[in-house]
C-alpha cells in the first residue's frame, strides 16, 4: 500500500491532472468508442472552483512527490457528487482509489451531507465491480450526452 498525501490541487497542477486523466481514461476509448468525459474536463475551471484534489507520494516538496491521482468533488443540495475519480495505471492495485474515496467520504462528513454519488461508464466494467466493493450500491443506468451511464450512491453513517 503507498503512503498518499491528497491536497488540493492548484491551477499549476492542471497540465498534471490532465495527464493524469489520459492515463487513467485513453484505455477505454475503444471500449465507449469516443473520448471519455474526463479526457476534455475544463480542469482549469474545476480548481478555480475549489473542487480538484491532486493525491501524490513521497516528501511534501513538489519536486520529489510523484503524481498518483485525482478526484473532482461537487457539493450539492443534499449529496456530494464525484465527479471524477482517476489513478494513474502506474499506482493502480496500491490503494490510491481507496484513499480517495476515503477523502471523499471524509469531505462529505465535513460538508454534513449524507451520501456521495457518481456515475461511470457502463463499458468501465473494473469499475462496476471495484464500487460496490467500496460501499457503493448501484442505483440506475441510463444514456446520457451519448454515453452509457451507472449511477451509484453510498450512504454514508
Amino acid at each position: 500500500m503507498t503512503a498518499v498525501r491528497i491536497r488540493p490541487a492548484a491551477v499549476t497542477d492542471v497540465p498534471v491532472l490532465a495527464s493524469i486523466a489520459a492515463a487513467a481514461y485513453l484505455p477505454y476509448m475503444l471500449r465507449i468508442g469516443r473520448a471519455p468525459a474526463p479526457l476534455t474536463a475544463d480542469y482549469a475551471a474545476a480548481v478555480r472552483r475549489g473542487q480538484v484534489w491532486l493525491a501524490t507520494s513521497g516528501d511534501q516538496g513538489a519536486s520529489t512527490a510523484e503524481a498518483l491521482g485525482l478526484i473532482v468533488l461537487v457539493p450539492q443540495p443534499g449529496y456530494l457528487l464525484l465527479e471524477n475519480v482517476a489513478v494513474t495505471p502506474s499506482a493502480q492495485g496500491r490503494g490510491v482509489g481507496t484513499a480517495l474515496l476515503d477523502f471523499a467520504a471524509a469531505q462529505a462528513r465535513e460538508l454534513g451531507l449524507p451520501e456521495i454519488r457518481l456515475y461511470t461508464n457502463a463499458a468501465m466494467t473494473e469499475n462496476l465491480a471495484y464500487y460496490p466493493r467500496q460501499g457503493y450500491q448501484e442505483t440506475g443506468r441510463r444514456e446520457e450526452d451519448g454515453f452509457n451511464r451507472v449511477y451509484f450512491t453510498r450512504h454514508l453513517v
